[in-house]
């Protein structure tokens, strides 16, 4: 497989590892007047060779977000910087920037060889048909060059306007639903290929996405929007092990909200008393994840009832109902509980306090 490098430093130059690819600042943007505001001051910056993914549902702001970074939305306020530069006011043909969309965008009369060279303005035509090659070779497709997209798979057609996105030699590489188009086993081996040749090619990469998993597998920092903010950006075992907010908690998966009386590092709560993460004084809302419940056997009248069990073969999530509320659990399915019976719910890690 030919070894390719995108936008490496010239020999000598000295590297500000500190220094983010793309800075944006105070994004606003707004539709129609009188309509909500679509993104509402949306800051953050992406690292060389990182990649960032925009998770949140539809209609978040997320997509508008990537098209004002792509320059196809102007901001209303607000400015986005690649490498230092204020490309704001910029075409997108200016920007360096390249888009993987949601249905390829393949050219249909041009086979792959063809449609990878079109991206490649900055090569003499001479060179085009052999650096074309070289790419598809990254991808796994230099034997199907002569193809054209109609008679290939939905997995190979991605990977193909990916070899055609990473030839025009990007600053940044923007993917808009990439995968969803793709059926369950194809979409994940997809995104981990994906994930691997961008690494491989030290390219930066900013993912919208509004399925989870994908968002917190494929990325190395993960951004959650709900209507038109920016809530949390951490790495993913960081935003989902300690979410900022209620919304933050209950999009990343399974949670159970609690509200307690905190008084410093233990907050009285419907479960018991609760460890929790920040000292407090006073009332707080608290997250805590279902695999950090465990369950033990109560006397009847006791303790909580299992209302529902599901089996999903390596554990087994539950739904219990406890003086009136409602929680959920996950635990390893080697131990399986019946419904109707009664359990003592026992926290097994600190609960992360919610800002909200």
């Amino acid at each position: 497989m030919t070894n390719l490098h995108i936008n490496a430093a010239p020999k000598g130059a000295a590297i500000r590892l500190a220094d983010p690819l793309l800075s944006v600042s105070g994004l606003n943007k707004r539709y129609r007047d009188g309509d909500p505001l679509a993104v509402e001051d949306v800051s953050f910056s992406l690292g060389n060779g990182e990649i960032l993914a925009l998770l949140g549902p539809s209609g978040c702001g997320k997509s508008t977000t990537l098209r004002m970074i792509a320059g196809f939305e102007a901001p209303d306020l607000g400015d986005v910087y690649l490498r230092g530069e204020r490309v704001t006011q910029l075409a997108p043909q200016q920007r360096r920037i390249g888009i993987v969309f949601q249905d390829y965008a393949l050219f249909p009369h041009m086979n792959l060889a063809q449609n990878v060279a079109f991206a490649m303005r900055h090569v003499p035509k001479a060179k085009r048909p052999a650096k074309a090659r070289e790419w598809l070779d990254l991808v796994g497709l230099a034997d199907l060059s002569a193809r054209m997209p109609d008679e290939l798979s939905g997995g190979q057609q991605q990977r193909v306007a990916l070899a055609r996105t990473l030839a025009a030699e990007p600053e940044l590489v923007l993917l808009d639903e990439p995968f969803s188009n793709l059926d369950a086993a194809l979409r994940e081996s997809t995104r981990k290929e994906v994930r691997r040749l961008f690494k491989a090619a030290g390219t930066s990469v900013i993912l919208v996405t509004h399925d989870q998993a994908e968002a917190l597998s494929f990325a190395d920092q993960v951004g959650v929007m709900h209507s038109g903010q920016l809530l949390q950006v951490d790495r993913p075992e960081r935003i989902y092990q300690t979410p900022a907010t209620a919304f933050v908690a209950e999009f990343l998966g399974h949670t159970n909200l609690l509200e307690g009386e905190a008084d410093g590092e233990i907050a009285q709560t419907p479960l018991g008393p609760v460890a929790i993460n920040h000292s407090r004084q006073g009332p707080v809302q608290l997250s805590l994840r279902p695999e950090h419940l465990a369950l033990s056997a109560a006397p009847d009248d006791h303790g909580a009832t299992i209302v529902e069990r599901e089996f999903r073969g390596h554990d087994c999530f539950y739904l219990l109902e406890h003086r009136g509320q409602r929680f959920c659990a996950i635990t390893p399915s080697h131990t399986l509980w019946k419904v109707g019976e009664q359990v003592r719910l026992e926290p097994q890690r600190t609960a992360t306090v919610l800002r909200d």
